[in-house]
């Protein structure tokens, strides 16, 4: 931080404005910034950045003061960084390079999620032929799991708490074979509380999933009659998250919880 010189862990969540470099990102400790303040970056300062905005306790709006094209903008701050992996895994081992690669699923395409979604971190190339093979056909969607995903639940009506909205996007590809898949009687299995959030953002009274392009904050828990998946993949959760509650609400609390 100028002047004071005072270490800010920056983490970036999601780039609002390509032209003007604006990122909304979570900065630790929160209180020490305020509007104004500039960071700097890098052993020898290479990155500067102008705080903006205060848009949540501990979120901030960062314009970043770089003159170049963007492609060179955005190596140049991946160079500055690492990957952000969860604190259970950082604080096994330290933190390499090649973790940015590592800790992603093979069907990574679009940039905006704040971490993988790790259901699909099961899921190899040499897996997905063997499940070709046996004539499993795959629908793609992206849902960019956000923040929401790790803020804890501070209401006891589940009704009332609010979920982060997330981009969600289903073609008219995937919404079809999904589609076709159900109607001809076949299975379909999803991988991943965030895949099931988006199955079941927008469905029909036919219990058909409708192809979108938006955002969502669906949120399930139980009760709920699911409309699309017949079967989950899905990792163990922490106690009281919504992505567990999520799951006992497919599979029943008394299973789950067993």
């Amino acid at each position: 931080k100028e002047k004071t010189g005072a270490r800010i862990e920056v983490f970036l969540l999601r780039e609002l404005n390509e032209e003007l470099r604006l990122w909304d990102v979570l900065v630790d400790p929160a209180r020490k910034i305020r509007i104004g303040n500039k960071l700097y970056f890098g052993e020898d300062d290479s990155m500067v950045a102008e705080v903006i905005d205060n848009t949540t306790s501990r979120g901030r709006t960062l314009r970043f003061l770089y003159d170049g094209p963007h492609d060179e903008f955005k190596a140049a701050l991946y160079a500055l960084g690492e990957a952000p992996l969860p604190d259970m895994i950082k604080s096994q081992r330290e933190v390499d390079e090649d973790d940015a690669e590592r800790f992603q699923t093979i069907f990574a395409k679009h940039e905006g999620a704040v971490t993988a979604p790790t259901a699909g971190l099961h899921f190899s190339r040499e897996l997905m032929k063997r499940l070709e093979i046996r004539d499993c056909k795959f629908a793609y969607l992206t849902l960019h799991s956000g923040l929401g995903n790790f803020r804890e639940i501070d209401v006891e009506d589940l009704t009332k708490h609010k979920m982060d909205s997330e981009r969600l996007i289903i073609t008219e590809e995937s919404a079809e074979l999904i589609n076709k898949t159900k109607k001809n009687g076949h299975k379909v299995l999803a991988v991943g509380i965030t895949v099931i959030r988006g199955l079941e953002t927008y469905t029909t009274t036919n219990d058909e999933v409708n192809a979108y392009d938006g955002w969502t904050n669906k949120f399930i828990f139980p009760p709920y009659r699911f409309a699309i998946p017949d079967a989950i993949v899905s990792n163990f959760h922490r106690p009281g998250s919504t992505m567990l509650m999520s799951v006992a609400a497919f599979g029943g609390y008394e299973n789950v919880m067993k």
